[in-house]
């Protein structure tokens, strides 16, 4: 089974390679936003007990996420493998994430990491914002705090899979085809 953590920085194309890597290897989407909306919109009690904690301006504790993302690969029957997108973020995140993936008898298989220069990601973001609307991705203030905040708190999840000899960076600039065949020769190497 192929279970990929797809990690970069805000900008970097994580969205765009994802679907892309989701249709080739036919892999399913694990995005704790996208996990979030569904219960809370659903009104299960984990999107009850997450709504909970964002009404009070707090972070979900990693257990629920953590929980979620269970339930999530817990419906799917004889998956060829899963790509988690964006997350984990922390590194308690990530050993939280190998621990219940290892009590189902599975593992990430590989961090595939989009590396992409801090003026790219600005210009990237601020390019995205005037086609998606998005306040956030045009204001200059707050794009820089998006990446410091990545560097500071998510960027320490590469060192936890280096660790294990699954982190692979890709260089993120160039042609989207480029960067995805970059990313297709790391991935049919672990397949």
């Amino acid at each position: 089974m192929l279970n990929i953590v797809l990690f970069g920085p805000p900008g970097a194309g994580k969205g765009t390679q994802s679907e892309k890597i989701i249709e080739k290897y036919d892999l399913n989407h694990i995005s704790t936003g996208d996990l979030f909306r569904k219960h809370m919109g659903e009104g299960t009690s984990l999107g009850r007990m997450a709504q909970e904690y964002i009404d009070e301006g707090n972070l979900v504790p990693d257990e629920l996420v953590i929980k979620m993302v269970e339930v999530k690969i817990k419906s799917h029957h004889s998956p060829k493998g899963f790509i988690f997108d964006g997350f984990p973020r922390t590194v308690a995140q990530a050993i939280a994430l190998d621990a219940m993936l290892k009590k189902q008898g599975l593992s990430i298989t590989t961090m595939l990491a989009l590396e992409v220069e801090d003026e790219e990601l600005r210009s990237r973001i601020r390019l995205r914002g005037k086609t998606s609307g998005r306040a956030d991705d045009q204001n200059d203030e707050r794009i820089n705090n998006r990446i410091e905040t990545y560097k500071r708190e998510t960027l320490p999840v590469a060192d936890y899979y280096t660790a294990q000899s699954k982190y692979h960076g890709i260089n993120g600039t160039g042609s989207i085809d480029q960067i995805f065949n970059d990313i297709c020769m790391v991935i049919d190497l672990k397949k």
